[in-house]
């Protein structure tokens, strides 16, 4: 926890024009503290790579301590609580991105201590299948107990907070804008259940001036606090996409839902699996098997006697197949019960819609 003098030189370095986080945290890492850099010699700041007379002269601007000043008092009287990237509380993963923000705010009930973290990103203009998905991924992956981040958004952002709600999972709201304002406003019904468990965090000041570029800002937050980003929807482009970019570019796993050629909001996901930058996610267990999650904690609904006397005769015989290995290969399976591999993918995709069945990476299936 920072002292009350050194959060203020933090604000106004985090203030400072043309600086950026990664100078800005060369700057403390060399000097020290947020304090000593306003107070050191131009001289020696010209010392360390990277840091120009530019930017230094930009550190000698007047109204930096007052703007600070009038931030902290906001901050106050709000009680925000903060993650300094220097502290134990900073998001692990967070740490070790480059541009990741020295501070930023916090409110609500935040606890990511050991927490499996991911985010859920996507189009604003969210269809039906989006909706359905969304709901489906949140709900099996609920035995897991995952923290969900998202941006709060119309569409996939809201549909992921919303989910997580309904199933008791602690979710953060990642805004674009400082915390005395909501975006869109009709989300504001939505603020006091994502509070109760998790919350909102921005690295935006109260006076920062709306901007949709702040969008764009906040997306290295969701991608960096996250073990992996999944997109759900996305056009051929959107910010979705950019999240998915910056999620790659810190070595994270990203997934993308597939849908149909023809769909203009399967587009983006589509393009992410065929230039092999996102894992293409079909359920939770394609999430859960990529990062190493335990699979045997997913729920398994156990099929009630009125849906097996609704199989036919071979989803009968593969079902019951796959109820004694528990899990299988799809040639294992077409060989195991007399039925050619054509003929058992299309029984498999019947019981898989039928929730049944669930698929696994590399062909493999799995009895529910």
């Amino acid at each position: 926890m920072l002292s009350k003098t050194e959060l203020l030189y933090t604000l106004a370095l985090q203030r400072t024009p043309n600086l950026g986080d990664t100078s800005a945290k060369k700057l403390i890492n060399h000097v020290g503290s947020a304090e000593g850099i306003f107070k050191e010699k131009p001289s020696n700041l010209l010392k360390i790579h990277g840091i120009g007379g530019f930017k230094i002269k930009q550190l000698r601007q007047k109204n930096l301590l007052d703007l600070a000043r009038e931030e902290l008092c906001f901050i106050e009287a709000e009680n925000l609580s903060y993650r300094y990237f220097k502290d134990p509380n900073y998001p692990e993963k967070l740490k070790h991105c480059l541009d990741g923000p020295i501070l930023f705010f916090q409110k609500g009930n935040i606890d990511l201590e050991n927490k499996k973290i991911i985010s859920i990103v996507g189009t604003r203009k969210i269809t039906t299948y989006g909706i359905s998905f969304c709901k489906k991924l949140v709900k099996e992956l609920a035995p897991l107990n995952p923290v969900i981040i998202s941006g709060f958004a119309y569409g996939i952002d809201i549909c992921a907070h919303k989910s997580a709600i309904e199933n008791g999972l602690q979710n953060i709201a990642c805004l674009a804008h400082g915390m005395n304002k909501i975006y869109p406003k009709a989300h504001q019904k939505y603020m006091s259940k994502v509070s109760q468990n998790g919350g909102f965090i921005s690295e935006f000041w109260s006076s920062d001036v709306f901007n949709r570029n702040n969008f764009l800002k906040r997306n290295r937050i969701i991608a960096g606090m996250s073990q992996a980003t999944i997109v759900i929807e996305s056009a051929a482009k959107g910010g979705s996409l950019v999240t998915a970019d910056i999620a790659n570019s810190y070595s994270r796993d990203v997934f993308a839902v597939p849908g149909r050629a023809t769909d203009t909001q399967s587009q983006g996901c589509n393009m992410l699996i065929k230039t092999h930058q996102a894992n293409i996610l079909t359920s939770a267990a394609d999430l859960v098997y990529q990062l190493g999650w335990d699979l045997d904690q997913i729920q398994k609904p156990r099929p009630t006697p009125e849906v097996f006397t609704s199989l036919d005769e071979q989803e009968k015989i593969i079902f019951e197949f796959l109820k004694d290995k528990d899990k299988a290969l799809l040639d294992a399976i077409a060989i195991g019960c007399e039925i050619p591999t054509y003929k058992a993918a299309q029984v498999l995709l019947k019981l898989e819609m039928k929730a049944l069945v669930r698929p696994l990476p590399g062909k493999l299936f799995q009895w529910v």
